[in-house]
């Protein structure tokens, strides 16, 4: 693409006006969950006992018998139609990152020639897509196709466009699951029992314990026509070459800065749609680096979250282009400026309160607060490659650690107070539990009001940061199902929360006063999980060392990473739970070898294409130009003039003679390198030789066409260039 024509492109983007964004004209509050078949709306559309019903198999995970689901369904298909719809899906969650919906109208033969809409309980409950196309990971052979999909109650059905949507899970025909709903509940279900039972250590009428979660969605928009015009951002989701801009983000004047009115227009029409789907978005802003942007919501139960959030980025997609933007969601989509990330906030909740919540007045308080944090440390201390594992991807690879993001080593900050708390309780010999609460602090200007400080600070260094009543953790992708991370974390503070209860008990059953044996337990726990706590600089080398004496997994090779699910202990953590079995976890580790492969596969074929298709043909007739223009030169002027006016094209010519030799060489290899690494047949081990073979050359033959960028005639670029992408006008 020329010059000429990259700026027609960027020029029509400009001119484009954004898509107008009419405002409901009711409050937030009066439009939310427009869409959704909420408790209301059940109330309204369902006869009452059905409706109790409902409740009992929401809150307490009743059967839904098949008279009941027929009532259900016959309300909803009421409450759907009235809104426009003519079609069902069930959707779910595939192991595929995304989520996938299959639509059936509401129609059936009338018996009489003609049609009826009909929604039958059978319907709602259960559906059976082909599962032979999904990733099983060898659970499900092509030919055994069978596959069913379950409704989740728990997850509010909704309407988008004319279909009435329903959450659900997804299982092989022998119970397997194949999707990341089912092992997420299983998980919260765990945590949920294991927690309910140590919280009635401190307060016998807790009931329940919920996780919550509260993700934070980073994303980039850029124009939809340089998009269009970069194969690798239309294949891969990321830049596979290109030179930094002059200017990036080393001005920081685009965090939290005002935001474009483009972009402005863009979140406007997002919000509406997403709040008109229940999802509480709550927070927007300019991220760090130019064009990136981050969305949040108010926390809600994790596995509502989990589908807001999937639902949201299918949202953001579409509306980006309304709005003559594509949004891309890839961890690394430019070099050299920042990321995307998805920080994962969790918390548990009883119906009494937040067990992770700052300390209170009492005693029995802070002796529960302290319970709960330090048997999530050691649950993220004795599973932390498996934490890590939860995350890594071949595209979250590119913004680990880069200065930008959390290293790709599982620690955790808790602060100066909390550590000095526990450092206190491992070490004292009574049984007192001294905390300070937050404290109050004036800032001496009288138009400012007196500040709460928080008793711990932030470090955005660290993976897994306590910030006041949650955890952050910080290493999750943007383009990830939350759900991954949420299983493993989950499951993990699950068990250690049962081994903490066994020993405990064991304590009581030998005579020990109960808070006494808790505290007890609490203190060898806390020696215990001490190698988890670092408050300091994650992105030091000093830290990596460090980790490794420590014991921590410091492993960096995606491929190599993903053997941590099948590390003894996490087989054991997740069969003593009830989320995977050892057969779960063996498919699950085929698909994410698989996954890692074909991702790199795809851009080395599109990095390949780009070379020697793209970049090299204009190279080499850039080349031939200042060949002739030596050539010219020789014929115009005399043999010393000549050479001295010809200096810098005959520098230029062999620059651009070393770089292009380089590149087609080593094209070449990548090729090779790849030929070879198919052959494997083991997807772990082919996984590792992209890691280790084809991957590092394109990262040294990128080198080289970024150079060639800043050499060649800006006129005869073929691809758009990172100041022309990523400025927003």
């Amino acid at each position: 693409m020329s010059a000429t024509l990259r700026f027609q492109v960027v020029g029509e983007a400009f001119k484009k006006h954004p898509v107008e964004v009419s405002s409901p004209t009711e409050r937030p509050s009066e439009f939310f969950a427009k869409y959704v078949f909420t408790r209301q709306k059940m109330k309204h559309y369902l006869p009452s006992d059905i409706y109790q019903k409902m409740i009992d198999v929401m809150d307490n995970g009743a059967t839904l018998d098949l008279k009941t689901a027929d009532a259900v369904a016959a309300g909803m298909k009421r409450w759907a139609m009235e809104l426009g719809a003519t079609h069902i899906t069930h959707w779910f969650q595939p192991l595929t990152e995304g989520t996938a919906e299959k639509h059936d109208g509401f129609v059936e033969h009338d018996g009489q020639g003609g049609m009826v809409e009909e929604f039958t309980g059978k319907q709602l409950v259960q559906q059976e897509p082909d599962a032979s196309s999904f990733p099983s990971g060898g659970i499900r052979s092509t030919f055994e196709a069978r596959g069913y999909s379950a409704w989740d109650p728990a997850s509010p059905v909704f309407v988008m466009g004319d279909t009435l949507m329903i959450p659900t899970v997804f299982i092989a025909y022998t119970g397997e699951a194949l999707d990341y709903k089912a092992p997420l509940k299983k998980a919260l279900h765990a945590v949920d029992k294991a927690a309910t039972d140590v919280a009635r250590y401190f307060y016998p009428n807790v009931k329940k314990v919920i996780t919550n979660l509260g993700w934070e969605q980073e994303y980039f928009l850029v124009d939809e026509g340089l998009y269009a015009a970069r194969p690798d951002l239309l294949m891969t989701g990321r830049t596979l070459l290109g030179h930094q801009s002059a200017k990036n983000q080393q001005m920081d004047d685009h965090y939290f800065g005002s935001i474009p009115e483009r972009v402005v227009a863009f979140m406007k029409d997002l919000e509406i749609q997403a709040l008109e789907l229940g999802i509480p978005c709550k927070t927007r802003h300019n991220e760090a680096a130019p064009n990136q942007f981050e969305l949040a919501p108010i926390f809600e139960e994790t596995n509502l979250a989990v589908d807001h959030n999937m639902l949201l980025m299918l949202l953001m997609k579409r509306v980006a282009r309304k709005h003559g933007f594509r949004c891309l969601l890839h961890e690394k989509p430019f070099a050299g400026i920042n990321g995307s990330g998805k920080h994962n906030n969790w918390s548990l909740t009883t119906n009494t309160g937040i067990l992770l919540h700052a300390p209170g007045k009492t005693q029995l308080d802070n002796l529960r607060f302290i319970t709960f944090i330090v048997e999530t440390l050691m649950a993220v201390w004795k599973h932390n490659g498996l934490l890590k594992a939860s995350i890594v991807s071949a595209t979250n690879a590119h913004r680990l650690g880069g200065n930008e993001a959390p290293p790709a080593i599982i620690s955790s900050f808790l602060g100066r107070q909390l550590t000095d708390v526990l450092e206190h309780m491992e070490q004292a010999t009574d049984d007192q539990i001294p905390f300070a609460s937050k404290q109050e602090f004036n800032l001496g200007v009288p138009q400012i009001p007196e500040i709460l400080i928080d008793n711990t600070d932030r470090n955005r260094t660290s993976p897994f940061a306590f910030t006041g009543n949650r955890f952050e953790f910080r290493a999750v992708g943007a383009e990830a199902n939350c759900a991954s991370a949420m299983i493993a974390l989950n499951a993990a503070v699950a068990e250690a929360l049962i081994d903490f209860k066994a020993r405990v008990d064991a304590r009581v059953a030998d005579g020990t006063e109960l808070l006494k044996a808790v505290l007890m337990v609490v203190r060898e726990d806390i020696k215990a999980c001490k190698p988890i706590h670092f408050d300091g600089n994650g992105y030091s080398e000093e830290w990596k060392r460090e980790a490794a004496r420590r014991g921590l997994d410091v492993e960096a090779s995606c491929p190599l990473v993903i053997d941590r699910y099948l590390d003894k202990n996490s087989i054991e953590m997740f069969a003593k739970t009830g989320v995977f079995n050892r057969a779960e976890l063996e498919a699950r580790n085929e698909i994410k070898w698989d996954t890692y492969t074909k991702k790199i596969q795809i851009e080395a074929r599109i990095f390949g294409d780009l070379c020697l298709n793209h970049i090299i043909p204009v190279a080499t007739r850039y080349q031939s130009q200042l060949i002739d223009n030596v050539h010219k030169l020789k014929e115009i002027f005399d043999a010393d003039t000549a050479q001295h006016l010809s200096q810098d094209n005959l520098s230029l010519i062999k620059q651009i003679s070393e770089h292009t030799s380089y590149i087609t060489t080593h094209v070449q290899r990548l090729i090779d390198a790849r030929r070879v690494a198919n052959r494997i047949e083991s997807e772990r081990e082919k996984a590792i030789a992209y890691h280790d073979t084809v991957a590092p050359i394109m990262e040294e033959v990128r080198y080289h066409v970024d150079k060639l960028e800043l050499i060649i005639d800006d006129e005869l670029w073929p691809l758009p260039k990172y100041r022309e992408i990523l400025f927003i006008r």
